[in-house]
C-alpha cells in the first residue's frame, strides 16, 4: 500500500515517529523537514516507486497525502 509505504519512508527519513505520519501533516512546518530533507525523500520515492517526480511537482507536495495522491497517480498513468 502507498500511504504505508510513504509513511514509513518519511518517518526513517524526518526521524520522528510514524504516528505522526497522517495525510495532513505538513513535511515542512509539521514533521520538520529542509529542502535537503525533500530531495533526499524524493529520490527514495523514485527508486522505491519506480518513478521520476516532476521538479514542477515538488513545490506542489507539501503534505503526507500529497506525496501519497502523487504517487498513485504516477503509477496509475
Amino acid at each position: 500500500m502507498v500511504l504505508e509505504t510513504v509513511k514509513k519512508m518519511i518517518a526513517n527519513q524526518l526521524k520522528v515517529d510514524e504516528s505522526r505520519m497522517v495525510e495532513d501533516a505538513r513535511l515542512v512546518e509539521d514533521l520538520g523537514a529542509d529542502s535537503a530533507n525533500i530531495m533526499v525523500l524524493i529520490m527514495d520515492l523514485e527508486d522505491e516507486f519506480d518513478l521520476q517526480v516532476d521538479d514542477s511537482a515538488i513545490t506542489e507536495l507539501k503534505t503526507v497525502g500529497d506525496v501519497v495522491k502523487y504517487i498513485e497517480e504516477a503509477t496509475q498513468a
